[in-house]
């Protein structure tokens, strides 16, 4: 296991401020048009007081430290993701997304990790475990 590029314990993350163009353009590409992320009218009216970002959008920014953070010399495919949305997060929220390796099977390349969104106070949003499969770029 001495040359496998991970070892237990390494961590990745990235830090990104959601912008209204971010959620707006998540709502595109995806699809989900739901008037909670882009209508301030209609989102004033729900528990949340105001309009808030799609869940997946946080946990978009695990796939990036995943694919281009935590090993980036190697193909980094996603096997499963498992998380909990812990809070909302707000346009202008500034989210740090973080992967910790836990486990590492290197005879077939598989990778587990913590997988962790905190927002600039310090508070969990998103808290889950990925594993992927970690192959050399050839």
């Amino acid at each position: 296991m001495s040359d496998f590029p991970l070892k237990i314990g390494d961590k990745a993350s990235m830090t990104k401020t959601v912008s209204d163009a971010d959620v707006i353009e998540f709502a595109h590409v995806t699809g989900d048009d739901q008037p909670l992320h882009l209508d301030d009218a209609f989102a004033a009216k729900t528990r949340f007081k105001k309009r808030i970002a799609h869940g997946m959008l946080s946990a978009g920014f695990i796939s990036a430290v995943l694919g281009t953070r935590i090993a980036p010399n190697n193909v980094v495919v996603y096997l499963s993701q498992q998380m909990r949305f812990r809070l909302p997060v707000s346009i202008g929220d500034t989210i740090t997304a973080e992967a910790e390796v836990t486990a590492i099977d290197a005879e077939k390349r598989i990778v587990t990790l913590r997988t962790d969104c905190t927002n600039q106070n310090g508070e969990a949003v998103v808290k889950g475990e990925a594993t992927v499969l970690l192959d050399p770029l050839t």
